[in-house]
């Protein structure tokens, strides 16, 4: 637990820029891990240790308005705390990255930044079939042990929250934003839920800033370095998804792509990252076989794997054979079953309550089961 002076040097420290692990070791080393001491040094010190001149500026004249917010927001709530580089809980696999957070914001549960996760992350507007897949292996990888961290942003990364809340695991969401302000609005209700389910919500940003689109890459580095591996779902090949691929790679953590329709250009970021290396996802075993030496608590798995077969082997009649992963016109549905309309629509009706289908635009889409 960091006393009061040495949280405040840490927030000091915040507003010094282009400070990394390197450096950030150095300042620990030099003041035997008591950060506050470094006040005691000289300009001259400082600049010893290769600071700029902008950066000891930064040093001796920090913004205190920021600091006593900050400090009033972790005074605001027992479930409201402020890791520093040097905190006991502060997440190990950051303090790996080439320019770590010097301090992350969280609310909630903070010892699960150190549980085994896997990121999930894609589209903000998702296909059904996205949707539905970011969805069930979240709840598959929760059930398998992992902890599912995303960006909480609208698409791939609710879905994935979602699944892993329905699954009654523990999902950690990392914003772009402060936590008193966070982004985007529409899930301010899951970000809710997924503390009252005991996962976690942090940020590196001060808890008053909002949202900024520089803030995005810096969050996705988080997402990434926090993880044993990112999978990406959907993503055009231009998108901040990409980006978090591309942390995970700089970090050394693994990356998962899900293969979709070569005429889906959500697919497109996907196929290349499956060109450029990636391992090729179709199902929760794809990405559990690369942690079979990690102690996960596997106890709920067997069991969901067994619903999901049962539920399946139902599913498997000729009408729904009938329906694709691509919308599928209700005329090619009665045609291909050769069964009449109407009862072709009591069926998919019966179906999508079932969540096996989803009714889109010109027709209907399969969302799970063969």
């Amino acid at each position: 637990m960091s006393t009061e002076a040495e949280l405040y040097a840490w927030l000091v420290l915040d507003q010094v820029p282009g400070l990394g692990s390197d450096e950030l070791e150095q300042l620990t080393q030099l003041t035997s891990n008591n950060a506050s001491a470094l006040f005691e040094l000289e300009d001259l010190q400082l600049r010893q240790l290769g600071w700029k001149g902008k950066q000891v500026a930064a040093f001796r004249n920090p913004d205190k308005a920021w600091i006593d917010d900050a400090l009033d927001w972790l005074q605001s709530s027992p479930e409201h705390s402020i890791l520093t580089y040097r905190s006991d809980t502060y997440p190990k696999h950051l303090q790996q990255l080439f320019r770590p957070p010097v301090v992350l914001y969280c609310k909630g549960n903070v010892s699960l930044l150190d549980e085994p996760q896997l990121a999930i992350v894609g589209s903000r507007n998702p296909t059904p079939t996205g949707q539905q897949f970011a969805f069930d292996i979240a709840a598959q990888l929760v059930a398998a042990g992992l902890v599912v961290t995303s960006g909480l942003a609208l698409g791939i990364d609710g879905w994935a929250h979602k699944g892993a809340l329905e699954a009654k695991g523990k999902t950690i969401a990392v914003l772009g934003s402060g936590l008193a302000k966070p982004y985007p609005r529409r899930n301010v209700g899951l970000s809710e839920q997924i503390c009252n389910g005991g996962g976690c919500l942090i940020s590196e940003f001060a808890p008053q800033l909002g949202a900024r689109a520089e803030h995005f890459p810096r969050r996705n580095r988080i997402i990434s370095g926090l993880s044993l591996g990112t999978l990406v779902v959907e993503a055009a090949i231009r998108s901040g998804s990409l980006i978090t691929a591309r942390c995970a790679l700089e970090q050394g953590r693994d990356v998962f792509a899900v293969p979709g329709s070569i005429y889906n250009p959500l697919a497109q970021g996907c196929h290349y990252l499956i060109k450029q290396g990636a391992k090729l996802v179709e199902g929760v075993e794809d990405i559990l076989e690369e942690y079979q030496n990690l102690a996960l608590g596997r106890q709920n798995y067997a069991c969901s794997q067994q619903e999901k077969s049962n539920e399946n082997g139902l599913a498997k009649d000729i009408l729904l054979g009938s329906v694709e992963f691509e919308v599928t016109s209700i005329d090619v549905i009665a045609q291909r079953s050769g069964l009449p309309v109407t009862q072709v629509l009591a069926q998919l009706l019966e179906y999508e309550l079932r969540g096996l289908v989803a009714a889109v635009p010109g027709g209907y889409v399969k969302l799970r089961g063969k």
